[in-house]
């Protein structure tokens, strides 16, 4: 192979780790049997275990089926699957409008989702309608599983509760969507607590993970090494911090990640990230304002790179609401700066704890 080749093999070669949602279809692929015709039909026992063994790795699931949903959802439950599909999508739609439907409740990118289906037709359509999901024909299940795209690098303590913390998100939405007034009246009932830290070692794979992981409030869309992370980690000219959150529902995790390069007139900030999880919560600026408060105790201004990347336009509009202007472009990669004239104190419904 010559280098150009080798280049574009590279190039081409999936992401490790990528997917993030499996789409199961149900008949003949999740059970043996078509549940409408049959009455009654047998859940496949290898499917059961990969359902189960990714569920460990961090790996969501959900269900695209053309189904009666209360039949299809009492057989899940009857074989005590239906706490491991979040937003399931049982109609008689097309699938591929199923599958839309689910990234847009979990937040994710349709390259992030597998769809699992028997049938060629359904294959077909929902790669026609959504080319970046990956379709998936059941019978090639335990091969296509086993490639790397479903392989994250690392397994954290996040990854193992991931659907526990989807489900917690998802009882969150569900009382927001009740709760008569604003929206800022709502996030004060909910007791958060947002802390920031000095990234340690033990934070330094669920920090890879995130910068793998978060596409749509990423500054960069540069992924970190563990290693890379390690070394920023004990560096003097450089600032590595984690932010978590956590309400009276529970914890959202680790969910943000900053890594700023100090000097003497200005700090730059290589890497802003949040989880999209916390996109509605109203916390997308606290860990940038800190690093603004660090830089200027220490009399510099705050520089910040920013790529476009298609996917991460909120971050440049929350660094825009920051007071950051532009002053340098190359391409999609731009400089931004802040005097620190302005500093936002957080939200008055949010407790801030720096450690």
């Amino acid at each position: 192979m010559t280098s150009a080749n080798s280049a574009v093999a590279t190039a081409d070669k999936p992401k490790r780790g990528r997917i993030k949602c499996v789409v199961w279809d149900l008949d003949n692929t999740v059970w043996d049997g078509t549940l409408l015709e049959d009455g009654t039909v047998t859940v496949r026992p290898e499917v059961v275990a990969e359902i189960k063994r990714l569920d460990e790795l961090g790996v969501l699931h959900s269900v695209a089926s053309r189904n009666d949903h209360d039949a299809a959802m009492a057989q899940l439950k009857a074989a005590g699957l239906d706490e491991y599909f979040l937003y399931p999508q049982i109609t008689w739609n097309p699938k591929s409008g199923s599958v839309e439907r689910i990234a847009q409740a979990l937040n994710i990118g349709l390259d992030a989702i597998a769809f699992v289906d028997d049938q060629p037709f359904e294959l077909d359509e929902v790669a026609h309608a959504l080319p970046a999901v990956k379709t998936v024909d059941v019978a090639r299940l335990a091969e296509v599983l086993a490639s790397e795209e479903f392989r994250p690098r690392f397994v954290t303590d996040e990854s193992r509760i991931r659907r526990q913390l989807y489900r917690a998100a998802a009882e969150r939405d569900r009382v927001a969507e009740d709760h008569q007034g604003t929206d800022e009246e709502f996030l004060s009932t909910l007791d958060m607590k947002f802390t920031i830290a000095r990234a340690q070692r033990e934070d330094l794979q669920r920090a890879e993970e995130l910068t793998v992981r978060t596409n749509q409030l990423n500054s960069t869309g540069r992924t970190y090494s563990y290693d890379e992370l390690d070394e920023l980690r004990t560096s003097p000219e450089h600032v590595l911090l984690v932010a978590s959150l956590s309400d009276k529902y529970g914890g959202y995790g680790k969910i943000g990640l900053a890594l700023a390069e100090r000097g003497t007139d200005a700090w730059h900030l290589r890497m802003m990230l949040m989880s999209c999880r916390v996109m509605s919560r109203g916390v997308g600026t606290v860990l940038l304002n800190h690093i603004m408060g660090l830089a200027k105790a220490e009399g510099a201004t705050l520089r910040a790179d920013f790529v476009e990347t298609g996917r991460n336009r909120v971050m440049y509009v929350t660094y825009a609401f920051a007071g950051f202007r532009e002053v340098s472009r190359a391409g999609s990669s731009l400089v931004l700066e802040s005097d620190l004239e302005r500093i936002q104190p957080p939200p008055p419904y949010l407790t801030v704890e720096v450690k």
